[in-house]
């Protein structure tokens, strides 16, 4: 046994059972320039691992947070979708709790300010807090102030201190990025004002598995999260949640309502235990769930190359869209470069121009496949399937088909 065994990021018990083994892959937002095409390209073990005593499913840290996040190449306002999504929560968390000019909202990993512009827009105080320089900066462009750091406790006391407590504390798909769990939730308890609300997005660790989306693994992804093992990690720091709704975004996810214990203002629904309900009879208390889902991967893998493989063999084109870290993890696991895949695009500019890791595929503006009219598109967002079928309806003009890869292979 090594001299410093894995241990779980929340509860410290040892970490050696693995959920699922995905080789070594580069880490999945480090797009290359063309001249990097030829420097050494560090790849690292992207080995998931399950905690047997608390059910947290996790990845080993290689990488810092500054390295990762510090300059980040994604853009949350280049989803329309998303968007729209976003727009729909602020104005229901306006009514819901009754938001008003008096109130704070504080985000989170507020990205490029593409949820507190809504806030912003009905008179309502916000905060974004957000590391990554560039994308901080578009979100001051926007009008929207922004603490460029990264949160943990001893940034909430700062901000606590300086007057900054949320009524509103808001934090989508950021969860999952944190290496140091207990530190962050903390930190969301010092500026949480007394009678504020909590609310965290993440994707929903059932749905990873129920519908094999294990390219949602990935190195700047250190945690996947149940509700149930959220439930416990938000206690431990004297943070209750009260409702929790599942929601579509990412493959499916959930949005979590969290107050303080001591606040009573806000009743336990009984949607929190039906949930909870719902993920023991999936077995997600039972790790032999979490062993068995490898082979689900292995089967995933094979279906996809063979697909490939044949469009190749039948003299089909095949062009990737989108960029997003899920489709680097499919690529480099699968092995697949420019032999099977020409090339990819994405909407987002700071994308275009650039390779992606591992596979080196161009990513090109959205107008390269009308150029090349293409007989299949590969959607790496699977996520996004209808936005981005609508996007690019164009291409049946030719006869082109639409493939996304998750859970299976389908042409359509």
């Amino acid at each position: 046994m090594s001299a410093n065994p894995r241990r779980c990021r929340f509860c410290q018990a040892a970490l050696d059972v693995t959920f699922a083994d995905l080789g070594v892959s580069p880490l999945a937002n480090a797009y290359l320039t063309p001249d990097q095409l030829g420097s050494m390209e560090p790849f690292y073990p992207l080995h998931a691992f399950v905690c047997g005593q608390c059910f947290l499913v996790q990845l080993e840290q290689f990488e810092s947070p500054e390295h990762l996040f510090t300059h980040y190449a994604y853009f949350s306002s280049y989803s329309e979708s998303w968007l729209e999504h976003v727009k729909t929560y602020a104005l229901m968390m306006m009514q819901r709790f009754r938001l008003s000019a008096a109130s704070k909202v504080i985000e989170v990993a507020s990205n490029d300010g593409y949820l507190l512009q809504y806030f912003a827009a009905q008179g309502v105080q916000v905060l974004g807090i957000e590391p990554a320089s560039n994308v901080a900066q578009a979100a001051v462009a926007r009008g929207i102030p922004t603490r460029r750091c990264f949160f943990g406790r001893a940034e909430a006391r700062r901000m606590a201190a300086e007057g900054h407590l949320a009524d509103a504390l808001v934090g989508n798909n950021v969860l999952a990025h944190v290496p140091d769990l207990n530190d962050f939730v903390e930190g969301l308890g010092i500026v949480l004002a007394p009678t504020g609300v909590v609310t965290m997005e993440f994707p929903h660790l059932l749905s990873l598995i129920e519908n094999n989306q294990f390219d949602t693994i990935y190195h700047e992804h250190f945690s996947y999260f149940s509700f149930s093992t959220v439930e416990k990690v938000l206690a431990k720091h004297g943070l209750i949640i009260f409702d929790v709704e599942l929601l579509p975004t990412h493959g499916g996810s959930l949005r979590i309502y969290a107050r303080h214990a001591a606040d009573g203002s806000q009743a336990v629904l009984e949607r929190v235990e039906r949930l909870k309900s719902r993920e023991r009879s999936a077995g997600l208390a039972d790790i032999a769930t979490y062993t068995s889902f490898a082979g689900r991967v292995g089967e995933a893998k094979m279906g996809f190359l063979e697909f490939l493989i044949h469009a190749r063999r039948s003299g089909k084109t095949v062009v990737g869209y989108g960029a997003p870290a899920k489709g680097n993890t499919l690529l480099n696991f699968c092995g697949v470069r420019e032999d099977f895949i020409e090339y990819t695009v994405d909407r987002n500019p700071h994308k275009q121009g650039m390779y992606l890791p591992g596979s080196h595929l161009p990513i090109k503006s959205p107008d390269a496949i009308r150029e090349s009219r293409p007989d299949y598109v590969l959607i790496l967002p699977w996520n996004l399937r209808e936005e981005i079928g609508r996007q690019m309806a164009f291409i049946r003009e030719w006869g082109g088909q639409f493939v996304v890869p998750i859970p299976r292979v389908e042409v359509f």
